[in-house]
This record gives C-alpha cells, structure tokens and sequence, in this order.
C-alpha cells in the first residue's frame, strides 16, 4: 500500500461523512436550498483564488521542470474551468456569478485557507500537496458516488455539477497530486510524513466543514444578528 493510499484508508470516516452530508446529498437529489447555494459560491470562489495562489507556492518550491509544469496547468485549470460547476449553481438560482463574488469568508472558509498558507508557506512541497489533495479527491469521489447513487441525466438540475467533478480533469489533478505526494513520502523521514499526514486529515476535516459551513449559512458572530 502506497502513502496515498494509506492516507485515504486512514480518513475513511471522514469520507462517509461527506457522502451523507446533507448538503452534498442535497446535490444528488437536486433539492437544496438557494440560500445554502449560494453561501457556498461565495465562499468557494475565494477559496479557490487562495487555491491558485497555494499551487503558484508549490510551484515556486517545485525543483524540476515537470512539477512547474504541472502546477502552472493547475492553476489555468482552476481559473478557466472550474468557474462551470459555480455557473450551473447560479443558474439554478438565478443570480449573477458576479454578484457572489468578493464577499467576506465565513469562519470555517477562513481556517481552511489559513491552514492550507500555513504549510505552503512553512512546511515542505509533500506538506502543501498533503493540504492540497483532499478537495479534489473527495470531489471526485463525490461525483462518482452521486451517478451510482442517483444516476441524473440531462434534465437534472446539478448535472452539470456532479458530470464535471466526475470528469477526465479532475480524476487526472487527483491522481497527479497523488502520484507527487507518494514520491516526496519515499524521500521524507517518518517525521515530515507525519507532518503530511497532519496536513491531509485537517483539510479533510474542513472539507466536511466546508459543506456544513454552506448547508447552515455559517456567518461570524455579531450583536446585530444577536450573537453574544
């Protein structure tokens, strides 16, 4: 068993709760409200603007050619192409992309980003994929658990969602981040494995953060909203 295996043997827990969670069942069933949808584009859109800047980190760290490469097709990636799942959500509920972007992050939004800097910038290349992998693993897994579960087709209100993160690109960016991240485990003492380890669970654990954040419209407190 190679180290991403391991990985996704030991955070298995954590999958099954993002399977079963409301919102992402909300998904395959095409019944979610409009308020947690767009909760979740505003948050997500500056999530992934601090995504391409953490791959633009690992691409500074990257010590040959092909990892520069790949990190620079990431970030083209996420910044052409992952805009269409947010667009199919905005078209469910009528409202402008534009208008749900540039909004304040909720606090669960927040930590994750700031967890995901903190081994880009102090941590080594295996740590920031450790922190990377786990959104597009489990979005893939999402996508494909949804088609076996509900099978949509074309008159689905999310099936452009759920085709997209079950599509050729996503598969491909999940498996060459695994791919990179068993290599630099071969090279890491057992210590810096740890620390990857450390790095994958907590962006697992905020990636089913991340969708109850959504679900329950998650906003800071403040008196106004009578929060003491």
């Amino acid at each position: 068993m190679n180290f991403s295996e391991q990985l996704r043997k030991e955070n298995d827990d954590l999958f099954q709760m993002i399977f079963a969670h409301p919102f992402v069942q909300g998904v395959g069933k095409g019944d979610i409200s409009k308020e947690a949808l767009a909760h979740y584009i505003k948050a997500d859109y500056e999530y992934l603007n601090a995504f391409m800047q953490i791959y633009g980190i690992a691409l500074s760290k990257s010590q040959d050619r092909e990892d520069i490469a790949y990190f620079f097709d990431q970030i083209k990636f996420v910044l052409h192409d992952e805009i269409h799942p947010h667009r199919n959500f905005c078209e469910h509920i009528g409202v402008e992309y534009e208008a749900l972007q540039g909004h304040s992050l909720p606090p669960t939004a927040d930590h994750y980003i700031k967890h995901m800097m903190y081994h880009a910038q102090m941590g080594s290349s295996g740590e920031i994929i450790g922190a990377l992998l786990p959104c597009p693993w489990t979005y893939l897994e999402i996508g494909k658990k949804l088609v076996e579960q509900y099978q949509p087709d074309e008159s689905h209100p999310f099936y452009d969602w759920i085709t997209f993160y079950t599509g050729e690109e996503i598969e491909h960016t999940t498996n060459e981040l695994r791919t990179r991240l068993d290599r630099f485990a071969k090279q890491s003492s057992l210590e810096e494995q740890e620390k990857m380890k450390e790095a994958f669970r907590k962006s697992c654990q905020l990636e089913l953060k991340f969708w109850e954040m959504a679900y329950t419209c998650e906003e800071w407190p403040s008196a106004e909203k009578g929060n003491r």
